[in-house]
């Protein structure tokens, strides 16, 4: 039975177990086990039978911005609307913390459109969020994600 729920520091490990294969292809940048614990109130997670099939983070970057960061659904898991659950689930909670957007930066366009986000020029994102999270990746300056946004 699918569930989701907040992660604890104990979820760690897994987390890191579960988003190694996309941090090593450069599709999720990597984050130390302390960035997480740091940040571990802003990580929903999603359980099968309490075993660990996928997570995101809900980073707030402004008291009325936030991003979806490190989306991960297990492989098997994918194409069953685990991740787009997830997504809503995030977004809810967006909605209750009282932010008016949340953004995403993704190789995945086509999911994020269909669940209501729409394309933004990348130059239109935070200054901080290109400095402190984009230079840490293996394919910075030449990247091709795509920024997206919605309106909550």
């Amino acid at each position: 039975m699918i569930e989701y729920k907040k992660a604890k520091l104990g979820d760690i490990a897994a987390m890191q177990n579960l988003v190694a294969p996309e941090v090593e292809s450069g599709i999720i940048l990597d984050r130390t086990d302390d960035e997480i614990a740091t940040n571990i109130r802003s990580y929903t997670l999603v359980l099968d039978d309490d075993q660990l099939v996928g997570f995101c983070a809900l980073h707030i970057h402004s008291p009325s911005l936030a991003e979806i960061r490190s989306l991960i659904i297990k492989e098997g898991y994918r194409g069953k609307n685990i991740g787009s659950g997830l997504i809503n689930k995030v977004l809810d909670e967006g909605v209750e913390l009282g932010l008016q957007k949340v953004l995403s930066l993704t190789y995945r366009k086509e999911f994020f459109e269909k669940l209501g986000f729409v394309e933004i020029p990348k130059e239109s994102l935070p200054e901080h969020k290109i400095w402190a999270d984009c230079i840490k990746c293996k394919h910075f300056p030449v990247c091709n994600e795509v920024s997206l946004i919605k309106n909550l």
